[in-house]
């Protein structure tokens, strides 16, 4: 539009900005996965793989074992962004956990445990639907400088 005004529309990001060739094969087979699925959990898949690293915020092992509470052993945990270790918790229950990444010391505790860390390439291959999943995601307010928003002084 004449002056640079941008006409609303599409806000979403549609295209990788990311220079992560894995992450550019995933988005390719996530791509393919949501036209050609009529499940809804590859878009959303996608829609969350082509965010940036702002908007992919991680998750703690106890995260994911709160949310999992009665479906450890029948349902896998998708998560599009890390996975972190989380020194609070004592033990973690067996479960099944597909992320982008894992930090060492979360793939060592998960497995040692008896549960198992997939890939999101994997994932399509045991659920290409998304059957037996749990979507989920971190907390985006969490990073510290969300607490300097808004006006000085103001609750909340």
């Amino acid at each position: 539009v004449a002056g640079g005004r941008k006409p609303s529309g599409h806000k979403n990001r549609s295209v990788q900005k990311s220079d992560d060739v894995y992450l550019g094969l995933l988005v390719k087979l996530y791509k393919f996965l949501a036209r050609r699925t009529d499940a809804n959990f590859n878009k959303v898949v996608l829609k969350r793989l082509i965010m940036s690293r702002m908007n992919r915020p991680s998750m703690s092992v106890s995260g994911v074992a709160r949310m999992m509470k009665g479906h450890e052993d029948k349902k896998i945990a998708v998560v599009v962004s890390t996975i972190t270790d989380d020194v609070r918790i004592q033990e973690i229950p067996k479960m099944r956990i597909c992320a982008l990444r894992f930090t060492e010391s979360a793939r060592a505790r998960i497995i040692k445990a008896g549960g198992e860390c997939l890939t999101f390439d994997q994932l399509a291959l045991v659920e290409p639907r998304g059957t037996n999943t749990i979507l989920l995601r971190g907390k985006r307010n969490a990073r510290e400088a969300v607490k300097h928003f808004g006006t000085p002084g103001a609750p909340g």
